[in-house]
């Protein structure tokens, strides 16, 4: 399978992850999916056929970034990570800067506060100096505080991996441009972006998809109740990894979310140790999260999961009337997909089908985290 189709296909307008997966489900090949896409948008209500980029286009793209001296990997191929494929909306393409091996060794994901205390820090770079001195991988975002912390600990050891917002040659914050650089000597960074794609604060919920989709269990070291990382929190829970949670003063602002993480039933998190004796081998072969708060059968789990993505709805079924009654449960704040499914009282399949025509018809949106918004 061509390269440049995938990367056309994944670049379509209105072509998000999940929608991606489907339309290889049912085309089985990118190139037969982009020929598919007029009916398709037209059957979903669109006058005009959506915006996909030529191979010229792709081409570029793919040239750019070689230059730049980074490569990129598409879902189903052997260098995609494979904790991340285990996600039910992975990205179909990831542009890497490094060595793309550092996505498949075991890793944990160390985030935090940007405005985070000496202490914060201090504890972040011990954490993740020791975490990397165990041969695991630590992964966080690059942003101030917290993050850095995390990724000056680990390379003083070890590897560390960043995701990152937006285009490889966009470093953010512009002060880490170093850090960046450095982090593709001794590990990599990885974005879903692509190349040139400033970064805006939309894009961080799926570079905090890759944080968690890339780690066996994430360790939040700072947050406040309503901050970036507790949103990295959720997605790494929905992903079924292990949470932790480093205790902090309740007299801080900074502290309370990953207190509350605690109250909730995340692991009390004081040193390298802790993480080490509750992290699993291989979400794979043992599952993930065995806390009781975040405990389910992953075997079962997963496979039941993906089965909904890609198994095709009875042909005779009704797409009109499942979009309208879909549109009508829908609104701009995100709806988790099984309760959109439950309310609906429609089979999961078509479910599936009809919101892959809205996000065509550029109606709704996949978002991190199986969750679905009317636009």
């Amino acid at each position: 399978m061509s390269d440049l189709d995938r990367l056309r296909l994944a670049r379509t307008e209105g072509v998000g992850p999940v929608t991606y997966r489907r339309l290889m489900a049912q085309f089985r090949t990118a190139a037969e999916a982009i020929a598919g896409l007029p009916d398709l948008t037209r059957t979903a209500g669109r006058a005009a056929a959506p915006a996909i980029p030529t191979e010229r286009d792709a081409t570029r793209e793919l040239e750019r970034v070689a230059k730049l001296g980074g490569q990129m990997v598409f879902i189903g191929g052997e260098d995609y990570p494979p904790m991340m494929a285990l996600l039910p909306d992975p990205p179909p393409v990831l542009s890497i800067l490094g060595d793309v091996t550092a996505l498949h060794g075991r890793a944990v994901g160390v985030v935090g506060a940007r405005n985070a205390s000496a202490n914060g820090c201090r504890m972040a770079e011990a954490l993740a100096a020791d975490l990397a001195a165990k041969r695991l991988v630590v992964v966080s975002g690059m942003a101030r505080g917290i993050d850095a912390a995390a990724h000056a600990g680990a390379l003083h050891v070890g590897l560390t991996v960043a995701a990152v917002a937006g285009g490889l040659d966009q470093p953010y914050p512009p002060e880490h441009a170093n850090l960046q650089a450095r982090i593709a000597e001794r590990g990599c960074v990885v974005t879903e972006a692509p190349f040139g794609t400033a970064p805006q604060s939309r894009h961080f919920p799926r570079r905090n998809r890759i944080i968690a989709g890339l780690s066996l269990g994430l360790v939040v070291v700072e947050a406040a109740l309503k901050s970036g990382s507790l949103i990295t929190a959720r997605l790494a829970q929905d992903a079924h990894r292990e949470i932790f949670a480093v205790p902090g003063s309740p007299l801080d602002p900074r502290c309370r979310g990953t207190n509350e993480l605690i109250r909730q039933g995340a692991h009390l998190t004081e040193s390298a140790e802790d993480v080490l004796a509750n992290l699993p081998d291989d979400p794979r072969r043992m599952g993930v999260a065995r806390n009781p708060l975040f405990a389910r059968d992953v075997a079962d789990g997963f496979a039941e999961e993906l089965e909904l993505w890609d198994e095709p709805p009875d042909p005779d079924f009704d797409l009109k009337l499942a979009q309208t009654r879909l549109l009508g449960l829908l609104s701009p704040s995100p709806t988790e997909l099984d309760e959109l499914v439950r309310r609906a009282q429609l089979p999961a399949p078509q479910v599936m089908a009809a919101l892959m025509s809205l996000e065509l018809a550029l109606q709704v949106e996949f978002t991190p985290g199986n969750r679905v918004v009317r636009l």
